[in-house]
């Protein structure tokens, strides 16, 4: 059985391809990389085509992650059926992706920091407008989730 899940912010530019490029370290140290396959969209088109922001890849890569190869993409409506699970890293994503969904589809939509462990908060805040520092808080909360994830998922593959 292989896993699909897709990672959603706003532009696709910072905090979902953060997301990504961390959850599939985990996923591969994890010997995970057959089973569980990770992408990363926005739900708006404002930055389709383009690597992440700058100072996303250069938080990510002080922590050894490289996102360079990573390209904005907009959600598309064949990405709600493709995926066994989409998260948004807000409400505001999130009420994005449940308004595109059927309710079919609305069942496997949901928050990225539902699998913190570390965290409170319900959403990753995003850092584009704020200063350098706001990176660093997303990779310390992207870390904490996709840990959690990855051990939902291990449960997940074991069951099934």
């Amino acid at each position: 059985m292989s896993y699909r899940v897709l990672l959603v912010c706003m532009g696709n530019i910072c905090r979902s391809p953060t997301a990504e490029g961390v959850f599939r370290y985990f996923i591969k140290i994890n010997d995970l990389g057959s089973e569980v396959e990770v992408d990363s969209a926005g739900t708006h088109g404002y930055h389709v085509g383009e690597a992440p922001d700058s100072r996303t890849q250069r938080a990510a890569a002080a922590r050894g992650y490289n996102l360079s190869q990573l390209r904005a993409r907009k959600v598309a409506r064949q990405d709600l059926d493709y995926f066994d699970l989409i998260l948004a890293m807000d409400k505001s994503n999130l009420d994005n992706l449940m308004r595109m969904a059927t309710p079919e589809q609305q069942k496997r939509i949901g928050l990225f920091m539902d699998y913190s462990q570390n965290f409170d908060d319900d959403e990753v805040p995003d850092p584009y407008y704020g200063l350098g520092h706001g990176f660093d808080l997303v990779l310390d909360m992207v870390e904490d989730a996709s840990l959690g994830l990855v051990e939902d998922i291990k449960k997940k593959l074991e069951n099934s």
